[in-house]
This record gives C-alpha cells, sequence and structure tokens, in this order.
C-alpha cells in the first residue's frame, strides 16, 4: 500500500557532528518489507547494538500480528471466525480497539477485516474487462468493523462470520515503526528514524541541531521532490495510486479497495500524512485515498495534531488548514 520511493530523507552524514555523535543506518527487511533504522549514537558498535535490539522488537511484533504466520494470535482470531472467541495478549486487544475507532472515524474506510476480501481486481495486466457487480458486492460480504467483538475483561476477540478475517496490511508497519521508537527512546536512543517502507517516525534531531527532513515526491515524476518538511518527534506516510491500476472507460481504478463497497478509489494521485504516530498515519493515509479529497480533508481537520496533502487525478495539491509548505522545482 505504501510506497518507499515516495518518501525521501535528508540524511545528512557529513554534518558538523557535536560530542561525537553520529547518525548510523541499517536497512533490513521484516515483515515482507524494507526497514530503514537510523540511530543517533556515540559509535558504530553502539549503534549497531541499537539496531539490533529494534529488529529483536519488530521480530516480536510480526509474530503477534502478522495473519500470514499460522501460529500467531492473529491467526488464530481468523481460524476461529464464527466459532469462538480467542484470548490474546493485551497489546492486540489495544491494537485492534485502535483501528476500530479510526473506522469509526473514517465511516468504514478504514477496516481491519479488509482481510475478509475475495480479491476479484487484478493489477497485473491479465484484467480484460470489469469484475460483475454481483462478484464486486459479493467480494466484501464479510468485511465489517462491527462484527468485529472484544471482551476486554475476558481479553479475547471474536470475529461474528464464519470466514472473516482481520488483517494489519495497512497499519501493522505504522504501528511497529512507533513501537520500536517509544522502545529505543526508553533504551537511552535520544534521536533517530524509522522507515518502514515509507511509513517514517522520528525522535529528536540530527547530530548537528537540525531537524531531520523529509521530502514528498511529485506522483508524476518520481526523480523531483515538490516540498521538504521538517519533522520532530512526529510521522508521516504516503499512499500512492500512479503505478497499480486499471483503466476501464477512460476511468482509472487503483488497487486501493474501498472496503465498503469492493470498488477501487479514484481520483486521487497521492496522500501525505503527517499525524504524532506513524500508526495514525498508516490508517489514515488509506482511509483518506478512499475517502476522496472533501470528505478525507473533513476528517484530517477535526483531528487534533493531523494534516495532510492530497495530489489528485489533475495534479491539484490540497491541504488540511494548518499545513505549510514551499514548493521546489
Amino acid at each position: 500500500m505504501k510506497n518507499p520511493i515516495l518518501i525521501a530523507i535528508a540524511f545528512l552524514v557529513h554534518c558538523v557532528i557535536f560530542s561525537q555523535e553520529s547518525a548510523h543506518r541499517r536497512t533490513t527487511k521484516l515483515m515482507g518489507s524494507r526497514f530503514d533504522i537510523t540511530v543517533v549514537a556515540q559509535n558504530e558498535v553502539t549503534a549497531n547494538d541499537y539496531i539490533d535490539l529494534a529488529i529483536e522488537e519488530i521480530s516480536r511484533i510480526e509474530k503477534l500480528i502478522s495473519s500470514w504466520n499460522p501460529s500467531s494470535q492473529t491467526s488464530e482470531i481468523n481460524k476461529n471466525a464464527g466459532i469462538s472467541p480467542v484470548k490474546v495478549d493485551q497489546e492486540l486487544i489495544d491494537l485492534i480497539e485502535r483501528c476500530i475507532t479510526v473506522s469509526k472515524i473514517t465511516d468504514g474506510a478504514f477496516d481491519i477485516s479488509y482481510a475478509s476480501i475475495d480479491k476479484v481486481w487484478r493489477y497485473d495486466g491479465t484484467m480484460t474487462e470489469m469484475p460483475t457487480k454481483e462478484a464486486i458486492e459479493n467480494s466484501v460480504a464479510k468485511i465489517g468493523y462491527q462484527n468485529i467483538v472484544l471482551d476486554r475483561k475476558a481479553q479475547t476477540v471474536f470475529l461474528k462470520l464464519e470466514g472473516m478475517k482481520i488483517g494489519f496490511g495497512a497499519i501493522g508497519k505504522g504501528y511497529a515503526a512507533d513501537k520500536v521508537r517509544t522502545f529505543l527512546k526508553a533504551e537511552g536512543v535520544k534521536s533517530g528514524i524509522i522507515n518502514a517502507s515509507g511509513d517514517l517516525t522520528t525522535w529528536g534531531k540530527q547530530p548537528d541541531g537540525s531537524d531531520w527532513m523529509v521530502g514528498i515526491t511529485n506522483p508524476l515524476n518520481k526523480d523531483n521532490i515538490f516540498s521538504w518538511f521538517p519533522v520532530y518527534n512526529a510521522a508521516v506516510a504516503t499512499s500512492g495510486n500512479y503505478e497499480k491500476y486499471v483503466t476501464f472507460n477512460g476511468v482509472k481504478y487503483s488497487h486501493i479497495i474501498d472496503p465498503r463497497t469492493g470498488y477501487p478509489s479514484t481520483g486521487i494521485l497521492s496522500v501525505t500524512i503527517f499525524a504524532p504516530s506513524a500508526e495514525l498515519c498508516d490508517a489514515l493515509a488509506t482511509s483518506v485515498f478512499i475517502t476522496g479529497v472533501e470528505t478525507g480533508l473533513n476528517i484530517v481537520n477535526q483531528i487534533k495534531g493531523v494534516e495532510c496533502i492530497i495530489i489528485d487525478d489533475e495534479s491539484n495539491i490540497h491541504t488540511s488548514k494548518n499545513i505549510e509548505f514551499n514548493k521546489t522545482q
């Protein structure tokens, strides 16, 4: 869903370093995605120790929330859909509860039960005609966050419909990035960046005292950044729709599908969300893509500390109320 090419990091490795601290970065593959982990530390050995701890934390989260891992608690919930509640860790209860809150805020545009979808849209070049209305409606028949039942006292999760599934593909990497940020801060790391394939969260500042900088790429020209933003103790995520889509009757249908209708979103090329957490950025970037410009901006403008930039399919730029940027050439 997220494209790491859409996010560029101003990684100033030749800056004037105070207190002999410098930024150290490692790239690895976790949760099926690219993770760039950057920490500011006194030396490379210390930095690598911290990055090793970060990788352990991400691996722990993956074992908890991955629906691809048959032994995960998420898989156990899915196996017992329509059968019985499943006792899970409090951490997973809390995450699902926040997901349901976002679902309510976005009127179901974000929905972790999207994993139940029967995929009728293909973006590999093999589609020659639109799926039928019946096929599209049937594809989302078992989607609905209202059918996720949480019992906080018993610490259980129950999916009401047999065959229903939940998945954290639209929020999991952001969640992992946030958890690692919190974990490393508690370990004493003063500054860093976790970039989970475009779901990016930062804390502290660069070794020279300046803010970390994030560049938003023009979706029509991936070699051009149209604006740079300082990001301090905050997160950013971008959803894009210019590489994976199909066209029927002159209309582009993106790979981002509305879980409420089964139809792909139209009218938007990219959505960038700025928020205190990568988890929230991750969820809202997809949601705004689905709801469209007007509704998306209305949602964002009502959430404190959240801002967004939307580029529509006519290359018009729309921004939330409190965001300011200088367009670069």
